[in-house]
C-alpha cells in the first residue's frame, strides 16, 4: 500500500471525493457514510453486485436526479449531493461496455479449450481443480494472434534443444505464472 493512506470508511467519508467499492461484502458505503460525504461525491462498485453501496436507502430517502444514463444523482436529507454510478452495480458493466470483445474472446476461448481437454481427457483429469495446462493456454493467445496483426516465430530445433522444450511448445514450464 505504499503511497496510499488506509483509513477506515468512517474516516474516509468525510475526506474522499470519489468512492469505488471493490470488497465483494455487502453494507460498505451507508446512509452514516452517506451524509458525510462532500457535495457530489461520487460512488460506485467494482466489487460485488449491487449490494456494497446502500442504494436502497438512497432511493427511500433522498431525491433521486437522473443525470444520464447510469449517472444518478441524489439530494441528501442535509441538502448534499451525491453521486451514483450504476445503480451501485458493476461500474465497468454499467457504465462503460464492459470488457473489450477481444478479452472476451480471450476468455470465452480459454474456456471452450478447457472443457474440450476436460472431456477428451477425462482419464487424466479426476474430480478436482486444476491450472489450464501451458499448451492449452498458449494456444489461445495463438489463436489470437492474427487480430493484433502479429506472428509467431517457430523455433529451430537448435533454439528449441537449448531451452529444453518442444518446438511446437508449451513455451513456458507449468509453474510459470504469466
Amino acid at each position: 500500500m505504499e503511497g496510499f493512506e488506509v483509513v477506515t470508511m468512517e474516516e474516509a467519508a468525510s475526506q474522499g471525493q470519489i468512492f469505488v467499492t471493490s470488497t465483494g461484502c455487502s453494507a460498505i458505503v451507508t446512509k452514516e457514510h452517506f451524509v458525510q460525504m462532500k457535495d457530489d461525491a461520487i460512488i460506485c462498485n467494482v466489487g460485488h453486485f449491487d449490494c456494497e453501496i446502500d442504494v436502497a436507502w438512497l432511493n427511500d430517502n433522498c431525491e433521486k436526479d437522473n443525470i444520464k444514463p447510469q449517472v444518478d444523482r441524489y439530494t441528501l436529507p442535509n441538502g448534499r449531493h451525491v453521486i451514483l454510478l450504476a445503480e451501485g452495480r458493476l461500474v465497468n458493466l454499467g457504465c462503460a461496455m464492459g470488457h473489450p470483445s477481444f478479452v472476451m474472446s480471450n476468455s470465452f476461448t480459454n474456456q471452450v479449450l478447457a472443457q474440450i481437454e476436460l472431456w477428451t481427457k477425462t482419464k487424466e483429469y479426476p474430480i478436482g481443480v486444476y491450472m489450464l495446462p501451458k499448451k492449452l493456454d498458449e494456444e489461445v493467445a495463438r489463436l489470437h494472434l492474427s487480430h493484433l496483426g502479429v506472428k509467431m516465430t517457430t523455433l529451430s530445433d537448435k533454439q528449441a534443444g537449448y531451452l529444453g522444450i518442444g518446438k511446437e511448445g508449451p513455451y513456458k514450464p507449468s509453474h510459470y505464472r504469466y
